[in-house]
This record gives C-alpha cells, structure tokens and sequence, in this order.
C-alpha cells in the first residue's frame, strides 16, 4: 500500500545533535521537490513494527524546520537544486543537508540512469542511495534502518578515534606535569599523587618537580597557575621545567622566584593570570630546609615523637607569581632533625567539603587530623597518600572539583 508524502508546515526548532530511536519509533524526513507531490512513500513498519513516521520538506529551509530530535533518518531527493544552478551543483543540497544534519543518517534518492551520481553521493558522505523506480516498502524499510545502524556506527568509531587521540595528549601533557624525580645519591624517600578535578579528565593546572643539585641539596616544589584548562596546564609544565632549569643552575629562593614571574609574565595568555608556589630546599644533612611561599599553603612538617602540623608561614609568604611586579619572597629556614616527614600540597587538597551537600571546607586543620589518624595507623609514604586521598574524596562525597598534587618526602 503506498500512501501519498504527508505535507508539514508547522515551525519547528532544528536540532543537529546525536539522534537515537525514540519509544515510538522512526521518523522519517523526505526532502524533494516535487511541486505536484507525485512521490509517493510505501506505508513502513520499523523492525519492532512500529509504523514509520513520515515527514517531507520541498526545500531546505523547510527541512530546517523540520529536523527535531524525534527525526532519525533523511531522505534527500537529489534532483533538488542547490543554491547554484550550474552543472558543478549536482550534490549541493546533499552536502547542505550533510552540514544542517550530522548526526543524521542520510539516504540518496536519485533515478535508475543516474547510478554515477547515487554512487557519488555515498562518497560524499551518504548512508546509501535508493532508485526511484525501485522505492518499496521492503526495500525503503530495510535501507532506513540500515543508514541509522550504520550511522551510528560511524559516529562511535569517530568518538572513539577522538577519545583516543585526546587520550594520547593527554598522556603526552601527563608526563610533562608529572615528572621523574631526581633524586639519585639521596638517602630521602619521595612519593607523590595527582588527581585532576572531574570535568577535566587529565588536565589541570597543577604542577610539582623534586631534583638533587651537585652539593647534595635537594629541592623540590609545588605550584597551582589559576584555571584548569589546557593553556594553564601547559603554563605549568613551563613553569616546572624553568624551575628545575633554574635550580641546576644555582638559583635558589627569592631570586628564582622572580625569574620564576619573569617567565610567567611572558608565557602567559592574559594578565590575569597567576600562579602559587611553595619551593623547599634541604640541606645535604638532610637535618634542616629553607621554605619560600608565593601565595602557596605552607607544607605540613611530621618530625619524630611530635604530631603533624603545617609549618608556620608568616615569615615565609610572599604573593603569588604575576600578581605584583617586583615582589620579594623571603626565605624561612626550619629545623627538620633526624628522622621527618614533609607533604606538599595544592589547595585541592583542602578545599574539598567535609560531607556531601555541606559548605563547609576541609581546611588545613582538618588535613592534619587525616594524616594524624593515618600515622598512628601506622602508614607512611605512599600508603600515606593514598589512604589521605581517599578520605578527602570520601569526605567530599566523589570527586574533588580542583585539581588536586600532594607531595612527600621522608628521612629516617
């Protein structure tokens, strides 16, 4: 049974997102022009034999209307003219229709002598092509489906691609963020985590770096540039690569971070843009350290037989790198002894929330008690880090939303 192509004419809003089938069925948008409405669409039943839904548009700014989420496939008429009408516009409505709709499936309809132009049309980025001539129910109901399938199909092959393709940046970025430490001839232990915050997949804008200098002295950072998006994670891998550049060549405290700033102030995309910084540097005894702020959280100091706490910072803060020009960052020394602990880390780490819907923030207070409760436990190192992750993340009820670098070095 044939029956003639319905003609809609109400205002829709035009969607070109991905489609999927509807609990009603498939909705099928026949685009032709046929100023008689000669054409004639057989009467389909999808494969659960639901009937298909037909829709038909003369050109293509009545398609535009038309093409709403519930429509799966297109039917294009390629005897309908382009916007030119030389012989070089053959596939012009077909491209058109491939740019308004690419999520869609598209199906060529063309007459039986014109197989060159069919064919053509599935290079150009078709599903398939129908014959005019050969336009029955069982042949129209097959190719439908068909398209869809294949269509989408293509769409999870190409988000694949791309995922992958991200995958592989990322792990490119990755590695530069979280570098190898350098730490050969040192008798200190290193462990470090990164997690990125939940939207960002591997890119953030935090960043650390641990090296041993010729003299024995080990020195190590950690610093956040403001913003999660790919230009500040790439900043902070400059900056870490700088940083490490610098101290090997002698630069240490106040003067590094000014040429730290310096290098911030010519990378950066916009002037609004700055970065934190803790930098520490231990003694070849391994017995004391010099600790530098720029805008940073002070690192938390484990020393043998007295709790955790976070070292003071008054003495040793200075503004974060890019805010002022000129600034200074003094340098506090701080007496270790034989046997410590000392974590570095992000606001990521202390700005999670302590329960799910709560306002109020973990804070530096509530980090100490965490790595409290883990050394009496009686863990350390990584266990350390991993079990303090674990909590913050638990505490905040999933996934923390800032990135997230925690840093630690042991002796003894």
């Amino acid at each position: 049974m044939s029956v003639p192509v319905p003609r809609q004419r109400e205002a829709l809003t035009p969607q070109a997102r991905p489609v999927a089938l509807s609990d009603g069925g498939l909705t099928l948008l026949v685009i032709e022009d046929d100023p008689v409405g000669s054409l004639s669409v057989p009467e389909l039943l999808d494969a659960d034999g639901n009937r298909v839904r037909i829709r038909t548009a003369r050109n293509l700014t009545e398609a535009t209307r038309l093409l709403t989420d519930d429509v799966q496939c297109i039917l294009l008429d390629l005897a309908l003219p382009g916007p030119g009408r030389g012989s070089g516009d053959a596939l012009d409505a077909l491209r058109q229709v491939l740019r308004l709709a690419p999520a869609h499936a598209v199906l060529a309809l063309t007459s039986e002598g014109d197989a060159e132009r069919a064919a053509e049309a599935v290079r150009v980025g078709a599903q398939d092509y129908l014959f005019r001539d050969e336009l029955n129910g069982r042949v129209l109901s097959r190719a439908i489906r068909y398209a869809v399938e294949r269509k989408r199909a293509d769409l999870a092959q190409r988000q694949l691609t791309e995922s992958r393709l991200r995958a592989q940046e990322n792990a490119r970025l990755e590695r530069g963020l979280l570098p190898t430490p350098l730490l050969q001839g040192s008798d200190l232990r290193f462990a470090a985590r990164y997690r990125p915050g939940r939207s960002r997949a591997l890119l953030g804008g935090d960043f650390y770096d641990t090296v041993r200098t010729p003299d024995g002295t080990v020195h190590a950072m950690i610093g956040d540039v403001c913003g999660h998006g790919p230009d500040e994670a790439a900043l902070g891998v400059e900056l870490r690569i700088a940083w490490r550049a610098l101290t090997f060549a002698g630069l240490c405290g106040d003067q590094l971070l000014g040429t730290l700033q310096q290098v911030l102030e010519h990378e950066r995309a916009d002037d609004e843009i700055f970065a934190t910084v803790c930098t520490v540097d231990i003694a070849p005894d391994g017995r004391r350290a010099g600790v530098c702020l720029a805008g940073h959280p002070s690192p938390l100091a484990v020393r043998a037989g007295q709790p955790p706490r976070v070292l003071p910072y008054e003495d040793s803060c200075g503004p974060a790198l890019g805010l002022l020009p000129k600034a200074r960052w003094p340098r506090r020394q701080v007496e270790l002894g034989a046997a410590w602990s000392l974590m570095m880390y992000t606001d990521g780490l202390i700005e999670g929330r302590v329960g799910a819907g709560s306002r109020q923030r973990l804070g530096q207070d509530g980090m100490v008690d965490i790595v409290a409760r883990q050394l009496a436990a009686g863990l350390g190192g990584e266990e350390l880090l991993d079990a303090m992750v674990t909590e913050v993340r638990s505490l905040n009820g999933g996934e923390l939303t800032d990135d997230l670098a925690v840093l630690l070095l042991d002796r003894g």
